[in-house]
């Protein structure tokens, strides 16, 4: 399968997900919110590394390795995920998932200035696009 239909299933996934994370939050503490998300992903995660073998090759991730996921673990799973789920607790989800879909203006800045990938007129102009509709969302219509 190639790279763009795993996007576009994971764009379909995290699209479904802060309608169930909005009804699941409610009278719930964000961040307990996150912990039970978590065990949860957890128990899936570990039956699908149980069931591909997938323990017995993390002794072989180097630390240098570990050192980047487990910062990336950080800034996604902790921090963004919380900023999440405080936001789609206190906001309208449509309003919120809009401005967290900015993130890929992050990702395509940080993956042309720090590992040189290219930036195309179709990036670009896709990223004029996420922006405009941004502060779009951002202008409360009365």
């Amino acid at each position: 399968m190639n790279a763009f239909l795993i996007a576009l299933f994971g764009a379909v996934c995290w699209g479904l997900a802060p309608l169930f994370g909005k009804v699941g939050l409610r009278g719930v503490n964000p961040i307990d919110g996150i912990v039970a998300r978590t065990a949860i992903t957890v128990l899936f995660v570990g039956g699908w590394a149980a069931a591909n073998g997938s323990f017995s090759r993390l002794s072989a991730i180097p630390t240098k390795r570990w050192m980047y996921l487990a910062i990336e673990a950080f800034f996604a799973t902790f921090a963004g995920d919380l900023a999440y789920y405080a936001s789609i607790k206190r906001g309208d989800i449509g309003q919120t998932s809009l401005v967290l879909a900015s993130s890929p203006l992050i990702t395509m800045w940080v993956g042309w200035y720090f590992l040189g990938e290219s930036l195309t007129f179709s990036k670009i102009a896709g990223a004029a696009f996420i922006i405009i509709g941004v502060i779009l969302v951002g202008f409360k219509t009365r």
